[in-house]
């Protein structure tokens, strides 16, 4: 059997999501040993979003992680994380829901992001001087998303935000999303260039008698750079279940597939046509097709789909009568999990348990 088949696929329904637990250890070990100190990793859980694969990381030493929203903070605190930065600037709302987060999970140490003024006095009338909440200085390195640009004028701020009651400067976030580059001598260079201005304003607050701020830096396809780095924290999330796109634009990185979904044949439309059940409310939707590729139907190619059905062309359809399971590669896994509100655990090609996808939703408690 390939290491993906399942045993008792037919007791479960279609599309489903499939987490491979011995893999998703096999990835974060080797992240591990991909770096010199585990306390320089801040994980991204924007993959997986669940409490399960949050613990099998905490087990294995990672105690820093990084998330996107109020409820995948609270699932790290519900998991035990004991720091959290929110890589996200808090506006509105998510201010007090981040403050209650606060209140809620005392054995949790939160951070977020700013990057203007005005947010962080706002952000500051939350917090107390005897409770305040860490801040990371959010830099635009050229994905021109969010941040400031790293210069003359983020120190400034920088200095502001330590005058600013309920309010600590921890250091400074520069994520480089931008940077996708398939070469890694030239995603090394673009990557470098990027970073150079980061680490002139560290030592630039530094020459001003401050604390060296802690950088946070990249994610999975800056790792192998940043990593070589030393002292700054870095931020891959991508690596633990691993999809179709980072495998072909990032080959120097062996992770392997850790999460899949499974469909079945619902058609047939001819000869040389195919439908899965796998529809972009199933499958990250935002690249373009192929959004999936099939591992025990590698000549099946998407060619359209809709909310719930995928057609392919095959070479000859008689291979796949209705009702073939066939196991699919995320072309992007991340949305692709969020898309799905539990996975299936597979162990020893059997669904022994499944895991809620509990950071899906936009709110757990908070």
């Amino acid at each position: 059997m390939e290491w993906y088949t399942i045993s008792n696929i037919g007791q479960y329904d279609t599309p489903a999501l499939l987490f491979y637990p011995e893999r998703i250890q096999a990835n974060i070990d080797l992240l591990i040993a991909s770096i010199d100190d585990v306390q320089r990793l801040r994980v991204h859980v924007k993959t997986f979003k669940t409490l399960e694969i949050a613990q099998l990381m905490l087990n294995s030493g990672i105690l820093k992680f990084k998330c996107a929203t109020i409820a995948e903070a609270e699932m790290l605190a519900m998991a035990g994380a004991p720091d959290v930065l929110l890589a996200y600037q808090p506006v509105g709302p998510k201010m007090g829901r981040l403050a209650a987060l606060v209140q809620a999970y005392p054995d949790t140490t939160f951070s977020c992001l700013v990057d203007n003024e005005n947010t962080a006095l706002a952000l500051s009338a939350h917090f107390t001087a005897d409770n305040p909440i860490g801040v990371y200085l959010d830099l635009n390195v050229g994905m021109d998303r969010t941040g400031i640009l790293p210069d003359k004028t983020a120190l400034d701020l920088y200095v502001k935000l330590r005058q600013m009651p309920g309010i600590v400067p921890l250091g400074l976030h520069a994520y480089d999303g931008h940077i996708h580059e398939q070469d890694l001598a030239k995603r090394t260079a673009i990557t470098n260039k990027a970073y150079a201005p980061v680490a002139a304003l560290a030592a630039a607050l530094e020459a001003q008698g401050l604390p060296a701020p802690i950088i946070v830096a990249g994610g999975t396809p800056t790792f192998p750079i940043h990593a070589q780095r030393k002292g700054i924290e870095c931020s891959p999330g991508t690596f633990v279940c691993w999809d179709a796109g980072y495998k072909k634009n990032f080959p120097e990185q062996p992770f392997q597939y850790a999460a899949l979904l499974a469909g079945r044949v619902i058609s047939v439309v001819n000869n040389a046509h195919i439908t899965v059940d796998i529809g972009y409310k199933s499958v990250a939707a935002e690249k373009p097709l192929p959004r999936i590729y099939f591992l025990n139907a590698p000549d099946a190619v998407p060619v359209s789909q809709s909310e719930e059905h995928l057609v392919c062309t095959v070479n000859d359809a008689a291979q796949y009568p209705v009702g073939t399971v066939l196991y699919g590669v995320p072309q992007h896994i991340c949305p692709t999990v969020a898309d799905h509100d539990q996975g299936l655990v597979v162990a020893e090609h059997t669904i022994t348990d499944t895991w809620a996808i509990i950071a899906r939703n936009r709110c757990i408690t908070l």
